[in-house]
């Protein structure tokens, strides 16, 4: 077969979860409950179906056979995260969870598959988020300690670190827009949370710097969306601005530039916005940047002026400085209400090239959710034509910015398997491989073959 997008050597192929969404397990070895299982044991009717976080895909018990398919699909690499309620319990590691996570890293290198292990994923130990959780200073101490334990029992093996995964979804969905727990409308706590979260991510990194002696490094999960504004009126263009700030520049800047866009501060101040800080905190950041970036992606952002100017009664939210635009002719995933623009993958790499040093980084999550896959069942297979469609087409514009020197090193799709997904839980299916619920048993999809020969090929 003739390869029209060839890789360079030695790059990533993989796919990406997290503890939650996968492992099950929830009350077995010792857990403590995370505020996943206890906003589900509260109000199981905002998850889908009702399905909460207790099973989902029984990683915990399968995770030997399911690297074993990881390596038959090519993976040379995989990101998994830790979960910080199973792992260190009101403080204390728990042995039989840190044998656990021994386990799948040793079981992962002993397969040739490079673990690439995050420490944060949504999953606020629920005890510390009755004590403030990221708006408490104190919570970011405890984050310190468990991110040290993470690189003392496991920085012998493990040289890929990532501090967070999309730090701002915890802000927009916790403290914003009610989307995740704990379901508080409140600016001031949301910028607060951010900062914290941003403080905890620097103080994990100078951490790091006094364990790593192997040529680890560590990084930062975001998921960037370019801001694309409708036209280019100024009113459309400082629109889209603002939202590059609150909703990328916001995290972007200060783990990669180590501070924060000076317009930011100016809007914050202006609504009385700012955080607490405290005396060390500005050069906290500027000396502790990321040496690597992940990249999540699965849509642009379009945003026009306001249409109407906002109601001065209503709570501080970013989307009084924009709209959403919904572009005419847009390429849509129907079941998931995204817009596919694979271009937007290729703009964040030339923009990380032109504006952020050209860090190394990688594309650590992009997918598509699909609802009802086995309408796509045949002879016992899913033919997800439409998911090989959609990486195809993402890869062809990280390849287009590799041939423009952007710094970019991997590919990792979300997810290796159909995965418990937050409120949505089982709704869309994102895997290579099905799961069935009742049995658990994994199976192939089209997709899954397909990636076997890029990653062989390294390339297609």
């Amino acid at each position: 077969m003739t390869i029209n997008f060839q890789f360079p050597e030695d790059f990533w192929w993989g796919s990406a979860t997290s503890a939650t969404q996968i492992e099950g397990a929830a009350k077995e070895d010792g857990k403590a409950k995370n505020i996943w299982d206890y906003w589900y044991e509260k109000e199981p009717n905002r998850f889908f179906d009702e399905v909460g976080p207790d099973t989902t895909s029984n990683f915990y018990h399968t995770y030997k056979e399911d690297i074993k398919l990881m390596k038959e699909i090519g993976h040379n690499t995989f990101r998994l995260s830790i979960s910080w309620s199973r792992f260190m319990p009101y403080g204390e590691v728990n042995q039989k969870a840190a044998d656990f996570y021994n386990h799948v890293i040793d079981e992962l290198i002993a397969q040739d598959i490079e673990p690439f292990v995050n420490l944060f994923h949504f999953d606020m130990p629920f005890d510390l988020q009755q004590q403030g959780g990221w708006e408490s200073r104190e919570v970011v101490e405890k984050y310190v300690d468990y991110a040290k334990t993470c690189f003392q029992l496991f920085g012998d093996r493990v040289t890929k670190w990532f501090t967070f995964n999309e730090p701002i979804v915890p802000v927009e969905g916790g403290y914003l827009y009610d989307f995740h727990y704990p379901n508080i409308v409140d600016a001031k706590k949301a910028t607060q949370v951010a900062y914290h979260t941003m403080i905890a991510h620097a103080k994990a990194v100078e951490a790091f710097r006094t364990y790593n002696d192997n040529g680890s490094k560590i990084g930062i999960i975001l998921n960037l969306t370019p801001s694309y504004p409708r036209s280019n009126n100024p009113a459309d263009l400082r629109a889209s601005r603002i939202a590059d700030l609150f909703f990328n520049r916001s995290f972007l800047d200060p783990a990669v530039l180590g501070e924060y866009p000076s317009e930011l501060i100016e809007i914050l101040n202006e609504h009385g916005l700012l955080p607490n800080t405290e005396v060390g905190d500005k050069e906290l950041l500027r000396e502790n940047k990321v040496d690597i970036l992940g990249v999540n992606y699965y849509q642009p952002r379009r945003v026009k002026a306001k249409e109407y100017l906002p109601n001065p009664y209503a709570p501080f939210m970013p989307d009084m400085y924009f709209d959403s635009y919904e572009m005419p002719g847009r390429k849509m995933n129907k079941y998931r209400g995204w817009e596919i623009y694979e271009k937007g993958i290729y703009d964040i790499l030339k923009n990380l090239k032109d504006n952020y040093g050209n860090i190394e980084s990688f594309i650590s999550e992009n997918g598509m959710g699909v609802q009802n896959e086995e309408r796509f069942l045949r002879n016992g297979e899913i033919q997800d034509d439409y998911r090989i469609e959609f990486i195809k087409e993402h890869l062809k514009w990280v390849h287009q910015a590799i041939q423009e020197n952007c710094n970019v090193k991997g590919y990792h799709l979300w997810a290796f398997m159909d995965n418990w997904s937050w409120m949505n839980a089982y709704k869309n299916r994102y895997g290579f491989f099905a799961v069935d619920l009742k049995t658990m048993k994994r199976t192939p999809k089209k997709s899954a073959h397909w990636i076997k020969h890029v990653a062989e090929n390294n390339g297609f």
